[in-house]
C-alpha cells in the first residue's frame, strides 16, 4: 500500500468525530466511509473582500475628480475592472496624446501642489505678538512721542529697542524658513519617468504628464508612477512598506491596485492609471501633511501668555502713572513720558525670544552629539512635555529586515534546527535574492555555507503557481544526489509522501495556526534522496523536516529604549500599517503589551457593551493599533492632542509623514524616507531609538533652564514696574530710561549663559504651569521692590549711610544724578542675583551653577560697578559715585539676597501648594462602574509577569540612588531567576491574552 493510501485508511479525523457527537445517531460505519479530513493550514493572509460594484447608477457619475474619488458613489480602487474602464472612459489600448492633454485640464498634473508664501510677510509676522507689541510701542514712544519740551527724540532708547526687535524676528524667521519642507520631499519622491502607451505606442514621458486612463508598464526595480489597477501581471511583487507599513512585499495579481511610489521587487506588470497627484494614496498623505495649519506652536502659546502677563502688568501701572503724574502731580509732557518709557522698556522681557532661542539652539547642538538633528528647535521644549510616544513598527521598532526566528523552528525528523536551516538555505538563491531567500540564507553563520560542500545541479526558483523553491544537488561528502524544497506549508505537505502520518499533519497544522496567531509567517522545508544519477531522476519521496517562522525582529535596543521611556513617564503606543497578529507579537516581545485593535475601530468606535465608553477612552487604553493608513495615524495623534496630551510620533516611511507633521514632536528614525525626514522635527542619524531617550532627557534639562528664565523674567517685570511706579507715586522719582535699557541688556546677556547651566531634569513629563510661574514672579518681584524702596527711603530720609560709612550725601534731592546711579547699581546687582534662586530647587548655595553662568554674572557686575564708578553721563541724568557707595550697595544686596530662599520656600508651601491642590481638583474624576468601583485596565498575563520581573530591579535602583544597601536572600534570588524567567518565556510564546 502506498503512503497516501495509508494516510487515507487511518482512523477518523478529529473533525468527523466531533460531527458524529453532535449528530448523536450517525453510525460508526458512516464515519469510516467518510472522505479523509481536508486540512487547512491557516497561513496569515490579508483578508480580501472581493471585487465590488459602484454604489450608484454608473450613468450618474460625472467624469470629474470629485465624482470618481467619492467613496460614497464608487470605490474605484476595488470595483470590477469592467467598471474601471467604463468610469475612466478608456480601454487597454491606452489614450491618445490629445485625450491625455485634455485630461490634464480635468485632473491636473501628476504631482503635488507646493504652496509658496510671501517671504517679506512671513518675516513681518514674527513682529506680531504681545512681546513685540510692547517693544514696538516703546520704540514709537521713544522716537515720536518723546519729541517735545525743547528736548530731542530719545534716539538712544529707540536704536537699542529696534536692534533687539530685529534680532528676535530674524532668529524666528530663519528657523521657520529652514523647516516645513515635507510636501516638497513627498513631491520629489514621485517617480520622475514612466512608460506609457499613447496612440498605441509605448513611450517614456515625465510622470507628471500621466492622467487617469493611461496604460503604464513597470518591471523589477521600477517605481510605480501613479495609483493603477493591473491589467497584466507576471509574478508581480511590490514593496510598499514605506507607504502602508507592511514588512513583507505584497504579491499582486490581475485587478489589484498598485500604489504610487511603491517599488516593484519582482515580475512585470501593466496597469491602467486610476488616480494621479493629490488623489493617489501617496498624494493623500501629502495633503494631510499640509493640514497642520490649525496648530499653534506650544512654545509660541507659552510666550504669548507670558507676554500678555507682562503687557497687563505694564498697562495697569502705565495707566496709573498717566492718571497720577499728569492729573495730580501736573508733570510736564516730556517728564511724564520718560517715566512711562521706564516701565515700557524695563517691564517687558525684551530679549525673551532671543534668550529662549539661544537656549534651544545650544540644546540642539548638544542633541546632535547623540546623533539627533533638530529641524525645528522649538520641538525640544515640546519633547520635554511629551506624555505619549506613538511609534511606527516597521523600520522603527523593528529592523524592517526579515529574519528566521531560530527559537521557534519546528523539527519533524532527525534533522536539528541547524540542519533544517541549512536545508532551507540550500533551497534558496544566493544571488538576486528575494526577501525570503535573503532571510533564510542570513540564518547561517557564513552565507557561503549555502553552497559549501555541495554541487548545484538544478534550481527551480519561486513562482506564483508552485509557490515553492527546489534544489537538486550532489553532496560532496558521499557523492549522492539529494533534493530539498521550501515553500508554503500546504504545498509542501501535499508534496510529502515519506513518513507522513496523521499525527504529523495534526502537529503541523497546530504549529502553523500558532504561528499565524502570533504574526509569524510559516515556511515549510522538505527533503528527499534522488534515486538515480541524473538531476531529473525520481526521488525517494519528500519528507517534511521542519517549519521555519519568518518575522521582522525588533531592533536590539528597542526594548530597553521603551523601558527607559516608560521610566521617564512616557507611554509608548504602537501605530502600524502591518497586520494585527504581527503587531501583537511585536508588542509582546517588547513589553509594550498586546491590547491592540484593528484600524476599523477608529471609524466604528468601541463595541457595544465594551469597557470603553467612547473612542477617546479606547485610544488612551490601547497599546497600539494595526492595519492603519496615514489618515488613521493622523487621527490618532490629533485625538490624543485633543485630550490635552503632548504627543510624539516616530516613523520612517512616507505613510508616517502626516502623523509626523501633526504630532507635537515628529521623529524620523535612521534610514527614513525623504518624506518622513521632511515632516519630522527631529531626525535620527544612527540606527535604533536609544537616541530618543537621550533627547527626552536633554529636552527636560533645557525645559528647566527655560522655566528658570521665565520665572526670572516675570519677577523682573513686576520688580521694575512696581518699584519705579511706587517711587514716582511716593517721591516723584524720575529714573532715566536709558539706564533701564542698560540693565536689560546686561541682565539678558548674562542670562544667555543659562543655556549651558547645570540643572536637575524632572523624572516626569514637564508642563508649563504658568500660574505657578506668575506666582513665583510676583512674590520675588514684590520682595525685590521692597529692597530698593528701603534703600532709597534710608538715603532720602536719614543720614544713616553718611554717619556710619562717611560717604557723601546722596538722594537728599530726590532726582540728583548720584542718587540715580545708586538705584541703578542696586537694581542691576540684585536683579541678576535672582537667577541663582530661581534655578535651584533647594537653598541656592547648595546647587552649583555652571562656570559660564558664574563668569557671566561676575563680568556683568564688574561692568555695572565700573559704570557706577565712572559713568558721568549727563545725557541720561546719572553721575559717577564713590567707591564707598558702591561698597554699601554690594553689602546691602548681599543682606537682602539670602532671605530670597526663604521667600521661595514660603511661596512653595503656601500659594504654590494651594495652586497645585486646585489643579488636582479640576482634573477629571476617575471612571466608576455601576457598583461605584473605579474602572481600571486589566493587565494581560504577560504584562503582569513583566511587571513582577522588573519591580525588584526598580526598587533596587531607587535604593541605590539613595545610598541604601540592597540585599536579597538566596531563595528569593533562585525564585527570581528561574520561576519568573520560565513563566515569562512561556507567556511570550503563547497567543495574545485578550481578543481585540
Amino acid at each position: 500500500m502506498s503512503d497516501p493510501e495509508k494516510v487515507s485508511a487511518e482512523a477518523p479525523t478529529k473533525e468527523s468525530s466531533v460531527e458524529d457527537k453532535v449528530a448523536g445517531d450517525a453510525p460508526e460505519t458512516a464515519v469510516a466511509a467518510d472522505a479523509p479530513k481536508k486540512r487547512e493550514y491557516k497561513e496569515m493572509e490579508e483578508k480580501h473582500t472581493g471585487d465590488l460594484h459602484a454604489k450608484v447608477d454608473m450613468n450618474t457619475i460625472q467624469f470629474t475628480a470629485t465624482d470618481l474619488y467619492d467613496k460614497e458613489k464608487v470605490d474605484i480602487e476595488h470595483v470590477v475592472m469592467e467598471e474601471v474602464f467604463q468610469l475612466l472612459q478608456c480601454d487597454e489600448g491606452g489614450l491618445t496624446d490629445a485625450e491625455a492633454q485634455n485630461r490634464v485640464g480635468i485632473f491636473g498634473p501628476n504631482k503635488l501642489e507646493e504652496k509658496k508664501e510671501n517671504v517679506f510677510l512671513q518675516f513681518l509676522s514674527f513682529m506680531w505678538n504681545p512681546l513685540s507689541w510692547v517693544m514696538e510701542g516703546a520704540a514709537l514712544v521713544a522716537i515720536a512721542l518723546s519729541n517735545g519740551g525743547g528736548m530731542p527724540p530719545d534716539w538712544q532708547d529707540f536704536v537699542g529697542i529696534v536692534m533687539l526687535l530685529l534680532i528676535n524676528s530674524t532668529i524666528g524667521f530663519v528657523e521657520e524658513r529652514n523647516a516645513g519642507n515635507a510636501v516638497k520631499a513627498l513631491m520629489d519622491s514621485l517617480a520622475p519617468k514612466a512608460r506609457v502607451k499613447r496612440d498605441g505606442v509605448w513611450k517614456e514621458v515625465e510622470s507628471a504628464e500621466l492622467v487617469p486612463g493611461d496604460v503604464v508598464a513597470f518591471k523589477h526595480g521600477d517605481v510605480c508612477p501613479a495609483d493603477c489597477r493591473l491589467i497584466e501581471a507576471v509574478d508581480v511583487s511590490m514593496d510598499q512598506a514605506a507607504l502602508t507599513g507592511e514588512s513583507l512585499p505584497s504579491g499582486k495579481k490581475l485587478g489589484d491596485e498598485c500604489f504610487s511610489g511603491s517599488t516593484c521587487k519582482q515580475g512585470e506588470a501593466e496597469g491602467v492609471v486610476i488616480s494621479t497627484g493629490p488623489n493617489t494614496f501617496f498624494g493623500r498623505a501629502a495633503t494631510l501633511v499640509g493640514q497642520d495649519n490649525d496648530q499653534t506652536g506650544h512654545l509660541q502659546m507659552v510666550l504669548a501668555r507670558i507676554g500678555s502677563f507682562c503687557l497687563v502688568s505694564i498697562g495697569i501701572f502705565v495707566l496709573l502713572e498717566i492718571l497720577i503724574m499728569y492729573a495730580d502731580f501736573r508733570f510736564s509732557y516730556r517728564r511724564g513720558l520718560n517715566n512711562i518709557l521706564v516701565l515700557l522698556i524695563g517691564g517687558i522681557p525684551i530679549a525673551m525670544p532671543t534668550v529662549l532661542s539661544v537656549t534651544l539652539a545650544v540644546g540642539a547642538q548638544q542633541l546632535a552629539k547623540h546623533k539627533a538633528i533638530v529641524t525645528r528647535i522649538t520641538a525640544i521644549e515640546e519633547l520635554a512635555g511629551v506624555t505619549i510616544l506613538c511609534s511606527d513598527k516597521t523600520g522603527t521598532l523593528t529592523t524592517n529586515k526579515l529574519t528566521i526566528d531560530k527559537e521557534n523552528v519546528k523539527c519533524y525528523s532527525h534533522w536539528d534546527v541547524e540542519g533544517v536551516c541549512l536545508l532551507a538555505a540550500y533551497a534558496s538563491r544566493t544571488e538576486n535574492q528575494d526577501a525570503i531567500d535573503g532571510c533564510v540564507v542570513g540564518t547561517l553563520p557564513d552565507p557561503k555555507s549555502a553552497r559549501a560542500g555541495i554541487e548545484l545541479l538544478d534550481f527551480k526558483p519561486f513562482n506564483p503557481v508552485d509557490k515553492r523553491t527546489e534544489i537538486t544537488y550532489r553532496d560532496s561528502a558521499d557523492g549522492k544526489l539529494k533534493r530539498a524544497t521550501k515553500g508554503m506549508t500546504g504545498i509542501i505537505i501535499e508534496l510529502c509522501s515519506r513518513n507522513k502520518t496523521s499525527e504529523l499533519e495534526d502537529q503541523l497544522e497546530a504549529d502553523v495556526e500558532e504561528f499565524a496567531r502570533r504574526g509569524l509567517r510559516a515556511l515549510a522545508v522538505a527533503y528527499e534522496d534522488v534515486l538515480g544519477n541524473e538531476k531529473d531522476s525520481q526521488g525517494s519521496g519528500f519528507e517534511l523536516v521542519g517549519l521555519l517562522s519568518i518575522f521582522d525582529p525588533p531592533r536590539s535596543d528597542t526594548k530597553k529604549t521603551i523601558d527607559d521611556a516608560m521610566a521617564l513617564g512616557v507611554k509608548v503606543k504602537m501605530v502600524t500599517g502591518d497586520q494585527l497578529a504581527i503587531a501583537k507579537e511585536t508588542g509582546r516581545r517588547l513589553g509594550l503589551g498586546d491590547h491592540m485593535y484593528p484600524a476599523k475601530v477608529l471609524k466604528e468606535g468601541p463595541a457595544a457593551g465594551s469597557k470603553h465608553a467612547n473612542l477617546d477612552e479606547m485610544i488612551m487604553d490601547a497599546d497600539g493599533f494595526a492595519g492603519v493608513f496615514p489618515e488613521h495615524k493622523f487621527e490618532i495623534v490629533k485625538r490624543i492632542q485633543a485630550l490635552g496630551h503632548l504627543c510624539a510620533m516616530t516613523g520612517d516611511g512616507a505613510n508616517d509623514a502626516p502623523a509626523l507633521s501633526r504630532a507635537n514632536v515628529g521623529i524620523a528614525v535612521e534610514g527614513a524616507t525623504d518624506a518622513a525626514r521632511g515632516a519630522a522635527d527631529i531626525v535620527l542619524t544612527e540606527p535604533g531609538l536609544s537616541t530618543i531617550v537621550h533627547a527626552i532627557y536633554g529636552s527636560r534639562v533645557i525645559f528647566q533652564r527655560m522655566r528658570n528664565y521665565a520665572i526670572y523674567a516675570c519677577a523682573v517685570t513686576i520688580r521694575i514696574v512696581l518699584c519705579f511706579a511706587i517711587m514716582v507715586f511716593v517721591w516723584q522719582f524720575d529714573f532715566p530710561p536709558f539706564m533701564v535699557l542698560i540693565i536689560a541688556v546686561l541682565n539678558d546677556g548674562t542670562i544667555m549663559t543659562l543655556s549651558l547651566d547645570r540643572v536637575l531634569p524632572s523624572t516626569t513629563p514637564d508642563s508649563w504651569d504658568l500660574a505657578e510661574v506668575f506666582a513665583f514672579g510676583i512674590g520675588y518681584g514684590i520682595y525685590l521692590t521692597g529692597s530698593t524702596l528701603a534703600l532709597f527711603a534710608i538715603m532720602h530720609h536719614t543720614s544713616f549711610f553718611e554717619d556710619k560709612f562717611g560717604v557723601e550725601p546722596l538722594g537728599k534731592d530726590v532726582n540728583d544724578f548720584g542718587g540715580h546711579m545708586v538705584i541703578y547699581l542696586q537694581v542691576a546687582i540684585i536683579s541678576q542675583a535672582l537667577i541663582f534662586v530661581t534655578r535651584s530647587h533647594g537653598p541656592s548655595w547648595t546647587e552649583r551653577p555652571s562656570v559660564a553662568l558664574m563668569l557671566a554674572f561676575c563680568l556683568a557686575q564688574l561692568v555695572s560697578s565700573i559704570i557706577a564708578g565712572f559713568g558721568n553721563w549727563g545725557f541720561t541724568d546719572v553721575a559717577a559715585i564713590s567707591g564707598g557707595w558702591i561698597g554699601i550697595v554690594w553689602v546691602w544686596n548681599i543682606v537682602w539676597y539670602f532671605p530670597l530662599d526663604l521667600v521661595k520656600f514660603g511661596l512653595k508651601r503656601s500659594i504654590i501648594a494651594w495652586l497645585q491642590k486646585r489643579k488636582a481638583r479640576k482634573q477629571a474624576p476617575a471612571l466608576v462602574d455601576e457598583h461605584g468601583e473605579r474602572l481600571q485596565r486589566t493587565a494581560s498575563r504577560h504584562e503582569s509577569l513583566y511587571s513582577n520581573r522588573t519591580s525588584f530591579l526598580t526598587r533596587a535602583a531607587n535604593r541605590l540612588k539613595g545610598g541604601t544597601k540592597v540585599s536579597m536572600s538566596k531563595n528569593e534570588l533562585q525564585r527570581f531567576s528561574s520561576i519568573q524567567a520560565q513563566q515569562s518565556g512561556a507567556a511570550l510564546q503563547r497567543a495574545s491574552s485578550r481578543a481585540a
